[in-house]
This record gives C-alpha cells, sequence and structure tokens, in this order.
C-alpha cells in the first residue's frame, strides 16, 4: 500500500509551481517558468524519496498552457534531459505519480469545441507522463463531466469519445466518482462499456451516493474488479469533510481516528491510497507513520522538530504534553503524538501562546540581531499585544530573520508555513 498527497508542497522553499497570463506567454517566458517547475517537482520528488512518500499526484500547470495553442515551444525536446532526470529519481524511488486534469476538461460536451480542447488536454497529460518513462500505472485521473439535461446520453457520449481517444491516452486513463453528478454506480456503468478503470471517492461517495445499501468497502471490492495487472494496484481517493466547510471542502488535516477506523476496516485489501488535504505531504507522512507498524521513535522526533512552534504557538500546555510524550524512547505511540497536534491545530488563536513562541524562536538570533532589528522586534511585540499588527506580520519578520542568520532547524520548521 502507498499513501501520497497531490500537487502542492508544504514546508518547503522553491516547491511552489508559477504560472503565466496568456499574454506573457511567449517562448522565452514559457522556457522559463517551465525551467522553475521542473526545478520545484524535483525538490518535491527528492522530499517524497526522503520521507517514504510513494504515491504523488504531479499538478497539470507543471507545463504552462500545455495543451494550449498559445504553446508552440517543444518542450519534451528542450527539456529531454530534465524530464530523464526526474523520471530516473521516480523509478528509483518507487514513486508513482499521476495527473489529475481540471474541472474544464470535459470529455462528454455536448459542444464538440469542448471535447476537442479536452481530448487535447488529455494528450498533453499522457505526453507528460510518457516523457517521464513512467509505466501505465501512471494514471490520469478524470471526472466523468456533466449532464446536459440528459444524464443517460451523456454517460453514452463519454463512452463514445473515450473509444476514439490514441491507445496510449486510453492506458492512462481511470475515471472517478463526484460528488455532484456521476455517482460511484454510474461510474461503474461507464467502466462496464469501455473498460476504463475506476477510482472510488469515499467522500464524493458520501456526499452523491448511488442510495444503494452498500458499503463503501464494497464499492472498492466492485471497482478492483476494473483493474487489470498492467494497470498497477487499484488506487482509491481518501478525504474527509471540513469541519463548518462547504460541501464537499476537503479537511485542513487528517484526522488520526478517522482515518484509521477506515484503514482498520480495509482488512487485507490492496490499495494505494491518495489523500485529498488541506495540508498535503503533512497528512500522507502523518498517515503512512501511523499504518507503517513498529515505529521507532527517531520518526516522531523528526516529526516534532517540524511541528514544535507551531504547536507551541497554540498551545503550551499541549506543548508540554508532546514533550512528554517523547520520553518514551522504547514504545513511541505515533496515534496518541498526531491526536495531540490535532487538539494543538485545532486551538483557538491565543496572543499569550502566540508570543511565547516568537519569545522562543527569538533567542535563536538576539545576541546576533542588529539595534534596529532589536528595536522592530520590540515594536512588533508591543503592537501584537495592543492588537496593533498581525501575528503574520511577526511571523515575516522572524522568517527574514531566520533566513539572514541561517537558521536552517527554524526554516524547516512549519511555523512559517502554517497559521
Amino acid at each position: 500500500m502507498k499513501i501520497g498527497y497531490a500537487c502542492v508542497h508544504i514546508g518547503s522553499e522553491q516547491t511552489r509551481m508559477r504560472s503565466l497570463r496568456l499574454k506573457n506567454a511567449d517562448e522565452d517566458n514559457l522556457r522559463r517558468v517551465t525551467a522553475g517547475n521542473l526545478d520545484a517537482l524535483e525538490r518535491i520528488l527528492k522530499y517524497n524519496a526522503e520521507n517514504a512518500i510513494k504515491l504523488y499526484r504531479i499538478s497539470s500547470d507543471i507545463i504552462p498552457f500545455g495543451s494550449h495553442p498559445a504553446n508552440t515551444f517543444d518542450w519534451q525536446t528542450k527539456f529531454s534531459d530534465k524530464l530523464r532526470l526526474i523520471g530516473d529519481m521516480i523509478i528509483k524511488a518507487g514513486i508513482r505519480v499521476s495527473m489529475h486534469p481540471g474541472q474544464y476538461t470535459v470529455l462528454n460536451s455536448p459542444n464538440e469545441e469542448t471535447a476537442l480542447r479536452a481530448v487535447e488536454d488529455l494528450n498533453y497529460h499522457c505526453a507528460f507522463l510518457d516523457s517521464l518513462g513512467c509505466g501505465k500505472d501512471c494514471k490520469i485521473v478524470l471526472h466523468a463531466g456533466g449532464a446536459y439535461g440528459d444524464k443517460s446520453a451523456s454517460l453514452r457520449r463519454f463512452a463514445e469519445r473515450y473509444k476514439r481517444l490514441i491507445e496510449s491516452v486510453k492506458g492512462r486513463l481511470v475515471i472517478e466518482n463526484d460528488d455532484r453528478t456521476y455517482n460511484i454506480a454510474d461510474i461503474l456503468e461507464i467502466s462496464d462499456i469501455t473498460g476504463v478503470p475506476v477510482v472510488f471517492d469515499n467522500l464524493h461517495n458520501e456526499l452523491n451516493s448511488p442510495g444503494k445499501v452498500v458499503t463503501a468497502n464494497e464499492w472498492i471490492d466492485k471497482c478492483a474488479k476494473t483493474w487489470k495487472n498492467e494497470d498497477g494496484i487499484q488506487k482509491i481517493h481518501y478525504s474527509q469533510q471540513a469541519l463548518n466547510g462547504r460541501r464537499g471542502a476537503h479537511s485542513d488535516f487528517i484526522k488520526t481516528d478517522v482515518f484509521l477506523k477506515f484503514y482498520e476496516g480495509l482488512g487485507k485489501r490492496d490499495v494505494d491510497i491518495m489523500l485529498e488535504v488541506k495540508d498535503k505531504n503533512l497528512s500522507a507522512v502523518k498517515c503512512s507513520l501511523l499504518v507503517g507498524g513498529a515505529l521507532h521513535v527517531k520518526f516522531l522526533e523528526h516529526e516534532w522538530a517540524k511541528y514544535k512552534y507551531l504547536v507551541l504557538s497554540k498551545s503550551a500546555l499541549v506543548y508540554n504534553s508532546l514533550r512528554q510524550l517523547l520520553k518514551d524512547k522504547k514504545s513511541p505511540d505515533a496515534a496518541a503524538f498526531y491526536r495531540l497536534i490535532e487538539s494543538a491545530l485545532e486551538q483557538q488563536k491565543d496572543i499569550g501562546a502566540g508570543i511565547n513562541a516568537v519569545q522562543h524562536i527569538w533567542g535563536y538570533f538576539k545576541k546576533e540581531a542588529t539595534d534596529i532589528e532589536k528595536n522592530k522586534f520590540t515594536v512588533l511585540i508591543r503592537e501584537f499585544s495592543e492588537g496593533k499588527t498581525g501575528y503574520k506580520l511577526i511571523k515575516r519578520f522572524l522568517f527574514r530573520m531566520a533566513t539572514k542568520y541561517k537558521q536552517e532547524y527554524l526554516l524547516d520548521s512549519l511555523y512559517f508555513y502554517m497559521d
């Protein structure tokens, strides 16, 4: 089983995908942004390999306007060496990658021009995965599209258009149930017609159920039958509803106990789990450690180094509880560790806790700081205490200080990357 995350990476510099405005999409800018995005992808994959994350969804924006007529330069040839290097990284690390075209890639649209653009977009995604040298188990995930007033006809239109796709795209394409229109039974019907594998999404199924009394595991079993050997291990999407969020919004983080109940319910089913969650790689590492069996305390200590000042900025009580928990070197409890982390993240903002964390961080460079920096810090603390300035302004100041004074321990923490 592989557990992974989608696209965005949290907690590391220079991992953000850049974009362009259409009016600026000339060859020089396309080349420059593509080069930067490929460098960012390389850094993300390095992190994934170091943290044993074996499942990752590559952003569709990796090549700006990848399927748009504005992009006319031959990125596959121009970046062939870099693409080969990244592909070798993926293969060596045993990472299974995928891509997921966005909401405007609608294969079953009644508008022929829209459908043609969808085909071109699928061709682009396939070309990118091919350029990395990835096997057919590296998939392109797609939703079925809209109903357009006649769901049955739209379903058949998807199947007809699928059959006209080039073979390389058909070899990579998988389809997923959505939270509004095509439930898992509809998607399985499309699979019956086309033979395309099906990705089961648990939250989408909770929000858009076929109405049949069928458990999530039973649907997973039905979907498993659509996956052939050459498709690789069956993939599923797992997410949790955001508390007080809009219907279908993903949670800020994967809650430990809810995930463990789901995981234990899978039994011996062999599936790869793509997490769809706002804290991305952080939950992927968490879930991997939760289900990874015997755990050495060093893994939780490594996690604690990343979370400690973020936790301190929320609650000194939870901070001290976590320090106490980590004194047990022989039998570290990952679930207890993450429950405490989650309790801190759910705390309401507290000025006193925030200042406490700021003072601890300031201690890393207060002796080296210039008089101007010391005065700036004093003013920021006073104004924050009086409600005249925001916490983010103090964080930005401390980040600049940590960068200037080369405090890598701080720069590697999550304090600067999360609220």
